[in-house]
């Protein structure tokens, strides 16, 4: 029906205006037609549990030779001419697309998935791609020659199709694993951990061999400079050009002020990256793909401008692309019955092939029978990545029509029929204790409050409290991969006279340090990846505003003077004004400040059973894991009855004592969030007196050095947490940190005014 109605005003049209040359409004229509009836037809297929991306392919195919131009072969004409002029513009479009949806496809490249299940995941790759590789290579040299587009370079054909043959799409694989329920159980990352290698050894064969097809032959030079000029590419992207694309973008997201500046630096290293690939003698698809590798680890790449980038292609240039895929499909040619066998053979030939390949590499990598059939049911969607390979290989003559037919053919065969194969084979795979703690101890942290966090900004002086704040935020920093910005501000402390200046110096060593240390730690966790930290040059009095509107998740502030007797100094409520989402306020008591990494933490963190105490939960134990430190959880709380017998979790220390009914549930609580990391939680309960008095008597008793709170801002003139924290501001001898999840109540204060009292800002930043 959208078609029908762009037809009467491109009919009109020719027919009044002139029919020679290439027409805007025709452009115009087929691309409306396109997009509207993608959307319309990968709607239909989502519904009945199929790829969108196959929808998108059928409307093309419904609007071309193979259906429209059967049932109405002059409306067709008239919608989509044969004019080369007239084509070319809207080939362009499927050009641009082509190198998107391989920027896509890398941004959704979780390398982490790979290093989870990189045992079994290369052998399963492996001999999902040589198994396949050689059944496609074997049917390409027992071709006629007139079913070849170039006798003469047959070599290069058979190549041709025995990668297009071999690779899977990790797209429709990891989409179909997810529909099923099966992503995070361990036969499903697997399954995505193998199609992520071979869709990264694929696309580097492909395009090796689209260099050699450029070239019309192949010799020596030619293949040597291809093959010497990829691995070349690819050791300069994974290490300088890795760190020049985060820092790209980060400058791309510090420095302008317009809208959506990150955008355009991802489509400019996307298309600088193609060129780079295209000058060395490969396709530039490697250089999209593996752009969108590089983009898709970058610390800065917030969820909301992936969603913007994704949004841009699956909205209009997927649409426009599989649309165009699908119209230059003729299924006509399978009334031939040449072609109809070939086609025929080729579906038998990738899906035995594949089958079998993924089947042995399962059991070559310690999989059972089971888990075997169920990868070499998952690695059989082709899907998007053949009709890639396919209008490539028809653009520069590598395919002619016939074989671009046959291949579109076997990628939609073999991708509508892997989801309820995988369904079939997955249903005979139940699940064991051992992986159901593993999935229920990944949900409990999906919904935690520290994951969430990607960007950290840090604002400190040379102060004890400021070192001591360095050295938290780098923990943090290390152990979660965030991306950290430090705002450094000038401390004379009283009687001093310089020394501001000479320990301003120190930020970067000691942020350096304790990023190491974090990270030291992650990597003893499975995490490979540092944290990054930056500078900011032109400092001014709302530093922490300017910076906040750069998107940070977390604040870490580290100033002195911090507090007078039970409340906060002016200095330290104008720095949390300027901040509207979570913070943490950190002071430093008996810390030496020569020390840069500083004494073993001992953490005492009280918790109440409310969300807020949990997350400042969250953030004790993130530093514990971080910092290898001790971590106690304390609960106040009323005895009711006799005591219980102790618990397992318990520690006596002091005038602890075992806990009852609620405050076991809060303590076991506080206990589960640190068994994902490793963290041993011990518990403690005080049951008399005020709150402030527990955590204080706790604090002597258990010669903890840090404790952690979780807290929630009060309404009024000046900055406060309530009695528990005053108290604590006031008395207590140990380090304090104050986190405050999120901020419902406004951060008092006249900031106005009380910026009149900070010190001057200067923002220096380690690197």
């Amino acid at each position: 029906m959208a078609a029908g109605l762009i037809f009467i005003p491109i009919t009109g049209y020719t027919a009044e205006g002139p029919s020679h040359g290439p027409s805007e409004v025709i452009f115009l229509s087929e691309i409306l037609v396109l997009l509207v009836c993608g959307r319309l037809m990968g709607e239909l297929m989502q519904r009945i549990g199929q790829p969108a991306v196959m929808g998108q392919l059928i409307a093309g195919i419904l609007l071309g030779p193979s259906v429209l131009g059967v049932l109405w072969p002059a409306g067709q004409h008239v919608l989509f001419p044969a004019d080369a002029d007239q084509r070319a513009m809207i080939d362009a479009v499927a050009q641009l697309g082509i190198l998107l949806l391989l920027l896509m496809t890398g941004m959704e490249t979780d390398l982490s998935v790979v290093r989870r299940s990189r045992q079994a995941a290369f052998s399963i790759s492996i001999c999902g791609i040589v198994f396949p590789f050689l059944c496609g290579f074997v049917l390409g040299e027992l071709l006629p020659e007139a079913m070849l587009p170039d006798p003469g370079k047959r070599l290069i054909t058979t190549l041709f199709l025995g990668v297009a043959v071999s690779i899977s799409s990790v797209k429709i694989v990891a989409m179909v694993v997810r529909e099923v329920g099966f992503l995070r159980r361990t036969i499903g990352q697997v399954i995505v951990a193998a199609a992520i290698i071979e869709d990264t050894i694929g696309w580097i064969v492909m395009s090796v061999v689209f260099g050699l097809a450029l070239h019309g032959h192949i010799d020596l030079w030619s293949l040597a400079r291809s093959l010497i000029g990829t691995a070349v590419f690819l050791v300069i992207s994974f290490t300088v050009g890795r760190r020049l694309v985060f820092w790209l973008i980060r400058w791309a997201n510090d420095r302008f002020v317009s809208e959506l500046p990150v955008i355009t630096t991802i489509l400019a290293i996307t298309g600088l990256m193609a060129l780079t690939t295209d000058w060395i003698g490969v396709h530039t698809v490697l250089g999209a793909f593996i752009a969108g590798i590089l983009i898709g680890q970058s610390p800065i790449l917030t969820s909301h401008i992936d969603e913007q980038v994704r949004g841009l292609i699956v909205a209009l240039f997927m649409p426009v692309f599989f649309g165009l895929a699908g119209l230059t499909t003729n299924l006509a040619i399978l009334a031939n019955t040449d072609a109809l066998l070939l086609t025929v053979g080729l579906i038998v030939i990738a899906s035995l092939g594949k089958f079998i390949g993924a089947f042995l590499g399962g059991r070559l990598g310690g999989m059972t029978w089971a888990e075997s059939t169920a990868l070499g049911c998952g690695m059989n969607a082709r899907g998007s990545t053949e009709v890639i390979i396919a209008t490539i290989g028809l653009s520069i003559g590598v395919l002619n029509q016939d074989l671009f037919t046959t291949i579109v053919a076997m990628a939609v065969v073999t991708t509508m029929s892997m989801p309820p194969m995988l369904r079939w084979a997955l249903g005979r795979l139940p699940i064991t204790t051992e992986e159901a703690e593993r999935l229920k101890r990944e949900e409990f942290e999906a919904t935690g409050f520290v994951p969430q966090i990607e960007r950290m900004l840090v604002a400190v002086d040379a102060s004890p409290s400021g070192q001591f704040a360095l050295r938290a935020a780098g923990l943090l920093a290390g152990a979660r991969h965030m991306a950290t910005t430090v705002i450094h501000f000038d401390y004379e402390p009283a009687g001093s006279s310089g020394e501001g200046k000479r320990e301003a110096d120190r930020t970067k060593a000691v942020m350096r340090e304790n990023v190491r240390e974090g990270h030291k730690a992650a990597q003893e966790t499975g995490s490979m990846r540092a944290a990054i930290t930056h500078r900011i040059e032109n400092p001014d009095m709302e530093a922490i505003a300017v910076e906040a509107q750069k998107g940070y998740g977390f604040l870490v502030i580290g100033r002195e003077p911090a507090s007078k007797g039970p409340a906060f100094h002016e200095q330290i409520t104008a720095s949390a004004a300027e901040f509207a989402g979570p913070l943490a306020i950190v002071i430093a008591r008996g810390i030496d400040r020569a020390k840069t990494v500083g004494p073993r933490l001992n953490i005492l963190v009280p918790v109440t059973g409310t969300a807020t105490s949990r997350r400042g939960a969250e953030v004790a134990i993130a530093l514990a894991r971080a910092s290898h430190a001790s971590l106690t959880a304390l609960h106040f709380a009323s005895r009711v009855g006799q005591p219980s017998a102790p618990r397992p979790w318990q520690r006596q220390i002091g005038s602890v004592v075992a806990p009852m009914n609620s405050a076991d549930a809060v303590i076991r609580e506080i206990v589960r969030l640190g068994d994902p990391y490793g963290v041993a939680v011990n518990g403690a309960v005080h049951s008399a007196g005020a709150s402030h008095d527990a955590i204080l008597r706790q604090i002597k008793d258990g010669h903890h050095n840090l404790v952690i709170m979780g807290v929630s801002p009060r309404p009024g003139d000046q900055l406060s947490f309530g009695q528990t924290a005053a108290a604590l501001l006031e008395k207590a001898e140990c380090s304090l940190m104050f986190v405050v999840s999120e901020q419902s109540a406004a951060v008092p204060g006249d900031t106005e005014d009380a910026s009149q009292s900070t010190t001057s800002a200067s923002r220096t930043v380690s690197s």
